[in-house]
């Protein structure tokens, strides 16, 4: 997560060298046929320094939290944040461009309060607990907002991609065989 979060620094600074260029170009826009493939990099781009360094620490925490449950787990709640927060801002996002990782702090928060609940694991359970305390007050970011500046919809999608990881990715029960009893 910490190399990701590199890679972020250093494409804002490209961005901050092109006056935000790569944000009118990169930038997801809603409802258009080429918005589809600014649902890939979107979150890579931040409209400042500020919004980077704000997304930056929860994606650290919350990235290293989902990679400690292994590669696999990591990549599909991270790919599962990015897909829902994309498609949620093209397809409900107010207009204009949106950019920034937030989609992914959502998701990856939701996983983790969510993935110990559905995999009956108390440690996991007492995880999301402290995180809830923690970072808990960020769930009302997931509600519209009456500024257009926070992409609501972002968030959202993102929280609703970080819980249908956890659904996923919950362990499956075992069946047993035709003729087998079960104990």
């Amino acid at each position: 997560m910490g190399g990701f979060v590199v890679l972020l620094f250093i494409i804002e600074l490209v961005n901050t060298l092109t006056f935000h260029g790569l944000n009118r170009t990169f930038g997801l826009r809603p409802r258009t046929p080429d918005g589809i493939l600014d649902i890939v990099t979107f979150p890579l781009l931040h409209a400042n320094l500020g919004h980077l360094l704000s997304n930056a620490l929860p994606l650290m925490v919350f990235g290293f939290l989902a990679f400690l449950s292994g590669l696999r787990v990591f990549l599909t709640a991270l790919a599962s944040s990015w897909l829902g927060s994309g498609l949620a801002v093209w397809f409900f996002g107010s207009g204009g461009v949106t950019v920034g990782a937030s989609g992914l702090v959502f998701g990856l928060f939701a996983f983790l309060l969510v993935r110990g609940f559905v995999n009956r694991s108390w440690w996991q359970i007492l995880l999301s607990v402290v995180l809830f305390l923690a970072y808990g007050s960020i769930l009302f970011g997931v509600l519209p907002s009456v500024t257009g500046a926070v992409s609501w919809q972002a968030h959202l999608g993102g929280a609703v991609g970080g819980f249908l990881a956890a659904i996923l990715l919950r362990p499956r029960l075992k069946h047993p065989r035709q003729g087998e009893l079960a104990s």
